[in-house]
């Protein structure tokens, strides 16, 4: 039987099945590009809500597995060469479950690296930037009286959803036909934006038809619907 006992964060989160990859998470747009991946390729898990009501992400159980405590993170029992493989950051654990199973990314080599660019593109523009469109326009910082951190951050989700939907033109996915983490990383960040964070009037969503075009048929997908719901919301 797998023993993952070595690691510190098996004691706060004990793993009932060791021999399944074990995901940390919460259903947002970061945590959900692991569950939808994990559901899309079928690869068996064990999942664990990580709680920020009681700040779970900064015990020191689960800053052994990442130290920047942040989800999602994972712990594969069978690793490269066998071995129990820790990982943290969404687009790490993206690209690494793409290779392990052989799906979502391109076989060849250079649609491989086109896709690996639109990840980081996701992971460097629409999170951070989309993100901090939902801090100003719905938390916090809503109620500061300033409104020009809120204008440039809404200017750049709109140049950054221009982007994306002059790409998507004559294409079903990011990278045409084919499926990837490209999509996977992206839509639950516009779905978040557009949903969530009550940006939709905001940065004018619905003249980007393409995007709006794909997130929905992102959001038809079985995994998809499946996968923006692990770990399962608490009352």
């Amino acid at each position: 039987m797998t023993d993952l006992s070595a690691f510190p964060i098996t004691h706060k989160w004990p793993a009932r099945h060791p021999e399944r990859l074990q995901l940390y998470s919460l259903p947002t747009p970061n945590g959900v590009k692991v569950s939808i991946m994990l559901e899309e390729t079928g690869l068996p898990y064990e999942v664990h809500r990580v709680a920020f009501d009681s700040n779970d992400q900064h015990s020191p159980e689960f800053a052994s597995l990442n130290p920047n405590q942040k989800i999602p993170a994972i712990l594969d029992p069978d690793g490269p060469g066998g071995k129990p493989l820790p990982l943290f950051e969404s687009g790490a654990i993206l690209l690494y479950l793409a290779d392990k199973t052989g799906r979502c990314v391109p076989a060849d080599a250079a649609r491989r690296y086109q896709c690996i660019q639109w990840l980081m593109w996701q992971m460097g523009g629409v999170g951070p930037f989309f993100g901090q469109v939902g801090f100003f326009n719905k938390f916090a910082g809503k109620d500061y009286e300033d409104k020009r951190p809120l204008q440039r951050y809404v200017n750049e989700a709109r140049r950054l959803l221009q982007v994306l939907d002059g790409h998507l033109r004559g294409k079903a996915w990011i990278m045409g036909d084919e499926f990837t983490i490209a999509d996977i990383a992206t839509f639950p960040w516009v779905r978040n934006l557009v949903g969530f964070y009550e940006a939709r009037d905001l940065v004018g969503f619905d003249t980007f038809t393409e995007a709006s075009r794909v997130l929905d048929a992102f959001l038809a997908r079985p995994a998809v619907q499946r996968g923006l719901n692990i770990p399962a919301r608490v009352a």
